[in-house]
């Protein structure tokens, strides 16, 4: 075993434990990661980067195999996120090999390069994403996984209280699109049609499959699941919600984005509006989130990109 001394933990995650109640959980990880260590009969090798809520360290299993420890913030929702993966069982999400609910920590298979790193063109990783979360939304439903939740009414309260917070850190009409696209969720809103959805099905959330395995036919598989019960077109927002590079360098970023929810709606056989309003609540509340966690440079692009998008239009929006 090889022990570890010390782990660079991301500013963002800091200051979510922090705002968790807990600020010493970053000073007691080493030697948390240590008794996993010995626990799972590992050898932790590396700190992988990303993620507002977690640690991710690279391990190796006795018998050679490469694996994946997190060690999550306590009080940040992972229980619900371990539930989801297990219930899973490995189809269309990434497969659980060992779990420390005491430690909110898991033992994961390793995972190849994300989606978001894989160098397929945005409309091919949206077809993935569209087709790993309609796999995803087959995990029955449970006690853990909470009642029919409202996210439309939840992110308009967020909105509305960090921009006054936050002393109105972006326009006043893109939080008002914002608030109307929420709006419109929230009236149609139908816990009956609700699913476990994955909350969070960003391209950066899905990874290659290093194995084949029953559940993966697409090649990757999806992690870090929110795992609560939800409209399932919210996933679909989330899915176009990032693409900010590409959205601020485009001469249509309009277009462009519209073509994106016509080809994710188009997988899952729903209203391209509706994603179009999912996907700018998403860009909003998201940037307003981070930019309160203090990650002023992740947040100004979702945040921007939200602006460019209000002045150019969207047939999705006009159209309603």
């Amino acid at each position: 075993m090889s022990g570890v001394d010390v782990v660079d933990v991301p500013a963002v995650v800091r200051a979510r434990a922090r705002a968790a109640g807990d600020p010493g959980w970053a000073d007691r990880l080493p030697r948390l990661l240590t008794d996993l260590e010995q626990a799972w009969s590992l050898e932790v090798t590396g700190v992988l980067t990303g993620g507002t809520a977690s640690v991710v360290v690279r391990a190796v299993a006795a018998d050679g195999r490469p694996v994946v420890v997190k060690a999550a913030v306590p009080g940040t929702g992972s229980a619900r996120q371990v539930h989801t993966l297990l219930r899973a069982a490995g189809n269309g999400y990434v497969q659980v090999l060992a779990h420390a609910p005491e430690h909110e920590a898991v033992l994961l298979e390793a995972l190849g390069t994300s989606l978001a790193a894989s160098g397929l063109p945005p409309g091919e990783q949206l077809v993935r994403l569209a087709r790993l979360v309609r796999r995803a939304w087959q995990v029955a439903p449970s006690v853990a996984a909470g009642e029919p939740e409202d996210k439309a009414a939840g992110l308009a309260a967020l909105v509305s209280r960090l921009w006054h917070e936050l002393d109105r850190p972006c326009p006043e009409p893109v939080v008002e699109e914002a608030l109307a696209c929420a709006a419109r969720r929230a009236a149609d809103f139908d816990p009956s049609g609700c699913v476990v959805v994955h909350g969070d099905a960003a391209p950066a959330n899905a990874a290659r499959v290093l194995d084949p395995r029953p559940g993966t036919e697409d090649g990757f598989v999806l992690l870090d699941p929110d795992g609560f019960v939800g409209d399932p077109t919210y996933d679909l927002g989330v899915a176009v919600r990032d693409w900010c590079p590409q959205l601020l360098t485009s001469r249509s970023p309009a277009d462009l984005l519209d073509g994106w929810c016509e080809t994710v709606a188009g997988v899952a056989g729903v209203d391209p509006a509706v994603v179009w309003d999912w996907g700018f609540l998403e860009r909003v509340s998201t940037g307003l989130f981070v930019l309160s966690l203090g990650g002023r440079d992740q947040a100004r692009p979702f945040l921007r990109t939200a602006e460019v998008l209000l002045a150019a239009g969207s047939r999705w929006r006009v159209l309603r």
